[in-house]
């Protein structure tokens, strides 16, 4: 069964966030928690908390799921709305600044019965 959490409007651009996001695509939840912890980008804080709100929508969700045999499905990071900003310079000019904004999806699975792919031995 297919679990799912969403994070809209992070206020960083969906290049910089996508860079993170492919760190823990096909990972197991366990191994992802820990690259986003020890990762020093700015986008792996609100992505390792979207990664443990999917883990409580599936204990949530459906009681008897072993959070030891879920791995992250599917990653993808869309853009948001664009803030668009005056950047001020010399001699009376004027630059527009667009700050972006990112939609980003996470979606855990169990893995199916004799695939082990992504496991440790």
């Amino acid at each position: 069964m297919e679990y799912m959490a969403k994070l809209r409007h992070l206020q960083a651009s969906p290049q910089k966030v996508r860079l993170v996001a492919d760190m823990i695509r096909g990972k197991d939840v366990e191994e992802a928690a820990i690259i986003l912890k020890h990762t020093k980008k700015r986008a792996a804080g609100p992505l390792e908390k979207l990664l443990k709100s999917a883990v409580a929508n599936a204990e949530n969700r459906d009681e008897n799921v072993d959070v030891d045999d879920l791995y992250v499905k599917e990653v993808f990071v869309d853009g948001g709305p664009a803030m668009k900003r005056i950047w001020f310079t010399t001699m009376g000019r004027a630059y527009r600044k667009l700050k972006r904004q990112s939609h980003v999806t996470i979606k855990l699975d169990t893995r199916p019965e004799g695939d082990d792919r992504g496991r440790r031995n």
